[in-house]
């Protein structure tokens, strides 16, 4: 499976923005699906996953009440929504997929889309 991330631009504090992963061949039911991001200088942060089969959601505390993640099974294509968009939310935003939670979690993931940039300026 290759994923492919969408939708970073540039977007004013307390604008909104969707990215979008679209995936390549079959996604199982048992698959975990998330986001991370990379600021310039930091390590790599995980934001939100969730579980492709049931759709149960998890976010990292520096997003929960603004991010939204979801997926659409028929467009093999999973979302972020955001909302209230910090500048410290600017960073290259990453899809992932692994079939264990821990490991998308913990940025260990099998599989990363290429980036998407996300910069949050007025």
């Amino acid at each position: 499976v290759q994923l492919q991330a969408s939708g970073g631009g540039l977007v004013q504090p307390g604008g909104s923005l969707r990215l979008s992963c679209a995936a390549s061949g079959r996604i199982f039911s048992s698959a975990v699906m998330g986001w991370s991001r990379q600021a310039p200088g930091k390590e790599r942060e995980w934001v939100a996953a969730i579980r492709w089969g049931v759709g149960n959601t998890y976010y990292a505390e520096s997003v929960k009440g603004r991010f939204t993640i979801s997926r659409d099974k028929a467009e093999n294509t999973v979302y972020l929504q955001m909302l209230s968009l910090k500048p410290e939310d600017t960073a290259i935003y990453y899809c992932t997929k692994d079939s264990d939670w821990a490991k998308v979690v913990t940025n260990k993931a099998d599989t990363w889309g290429q980036g998407t940039l996300v910069t949050v300026s007025s």
